[in-house]
């Protein structure tokens, strides 16, 4: 049984700037040293996936494309998720169900953006691990294949993504798709430690990643996006924010840690630690869990020893730590959850949620790692593997 099974610590006030480690010592009650040992806990599961992997070809945009999309095959192409044909003009413009999902709508592209995310995001755990070349190399196969290689890399721009039949083309808000390179720039991070990722290969790779962040920095799709007023905004900020970790613009990640306090803290989150517009979703346990991760992962990103969002808090209280306050009680006891269940997949939550685990980590709560580490890493519906864009912890953490 993991070691984190061992874990009892009292709560400490006042928080270390020191970074998260694999492997953090947690205080308990009586004096006794547990450690929480990350790459221990996350060995077996990452190298049986990553095993697995190693035999898996590229597979990009490039070998799929929907009659329905006005882009080449190097553009991405996906459907908006909740819109359906009208019952009463079958042919005409599709129209919306709130939290519903259209299963005959085009989801190839994020399905092969998602397993992308899960290649690297095993390859770069198990590179992490074991500094074996092999994991590394058969990752740097799929970078190259998505973002050099001429013939099957794709567009660095999100024009197409999540068009409506009979309304759009494309959408603003389709450039939350790409919360799933988040995970592949930060694999791509801890690969240039390798001699399989050659100098000319990061650099190309980079300039990629430096298009597409200017890309949702400049066209009306990205800013319209990035100043959203819910979860697609914090989802802007958390790719740009890995975007521009990976890629050195430094100029982003300072905006982005604005934002976090001005809009996502001051504007966003209520006074008990809640995020109303998700609430009011007809979603609302699912988008609530899938905003606090983001909130997260845009604070284990972009904080500096200076500037740290994790502990940062309004004069109210408001921060990373109300909001999980307002939230663990649910996931910790499902069934005390006060509104309707979710109108789609309400049993599928919760899974191994990134918040759990760093909010753990960082407030040493140990009923939160306790709950971490009893649920669900690799789940398998499609639904939550969209909503659950970071799966690899061993990435967010520092050696």
């Amino acid at each position: 049984m993991v070691k984190l099974l061992l874990i009892a610590l009292i709560l400490i006030d006042g928080f270390s700037k020191e970074p998260i480690n694999f492997k953090t010592t947690l205080i308990e009650r009586d004096g006794v040293f547990y450690t929480f040992d990350l790459k221990e806990i996350e060995k077996f599961r990452v190298l049986k996936k990553a095993d697995g992997y190693l035999s898996e070809p590229p597979r990009t945009v490039t070998a799929d494309h929907c009659e329905r999309s006005q882009g080449d095959k190097h553009s991405y192409y996906s459907e908006g998720d909740y819109w359906w044909p009208d019952p009463k003009n079958p042919n005409g413009k599709y129209i919306r169900r709130d939290g519903e999902t259209n299963p005959n709508n085009f989801i190839a592209h994020r399905k092969s953006m998602i397993l992308l995310s899960d290649i690297i995001g095993a390859l770069s755990s198990a590179y992490i691990i074991t500094k074996d070349e092999k994991y590394a190399q058969h990752a740097v196969r799929h970078l190259k294949a998505w973002f050099v290689d001429p013939d099957t890399k794709m567009t660095p721009n999100l024009l197409y993504g999540q068009a409506i039949k009979g309304r759009y083309s494309g959408r603003s808000i389709g450039i939350i798709d790409t919360i799933h390179l988040v995970e592949v720039a930060l694999g791509a991070k801890v690969l240039c430690q390798s001699k399989s990722f050659k100098s000319k290969d990061q650099l190309m790779v980079k300039v990629w990643f430096k298009q597409y962040l200017d890309w949702i920095n400049s066209h009306k799709y990205g800013l319209k996006e990035k100043q959203h007023p819910n979860n697609h905004g914090v989802c802007w900020s958390l790719q740009a924010a890995a975007f521009a970790d990976f890629t050195g613009n430094t100029e982003i990640l300072t905006w982005i840690r604005d934002q976090f306090k001005t809009v996502y803290l001051a504007q966003m989150m209520d006074q008990y630690g809640g995020f109303p517009k998700e609430l009011k979703r007809t979603k609302p346990y699912g988008y609530s869990l899938f905003v606090l991760d983001a909130m997260a992962g845009v604070a284990q990103i972009a904080s500096t020893s200076d500037d740290n969002l994790w502990t940062y808090e309004l004069k109210d209280g408001r921060g990373m730590k109300k909001g999980l306050a307002f939230l663990m009680p649910y996931v910790i006891d499902k069934k005390a959850w006060p509104m309707k269940p979710d109108v789609m997949y309400w049993n599928e939550w919760p899974v191994r949620h990134p918040s759990i685990l760093l909010g753990g980590l960082i407030f040493k709560n140990k009923d939160y790692l306790k709950t971490w580490s009893g649920l669900e890493a690799d789940p398998k519906t499609f639904e939550v593997l969209r909503n659950l864009p970071l799966r690899h912890p061993l990435l967010w953490v520092h050696e």
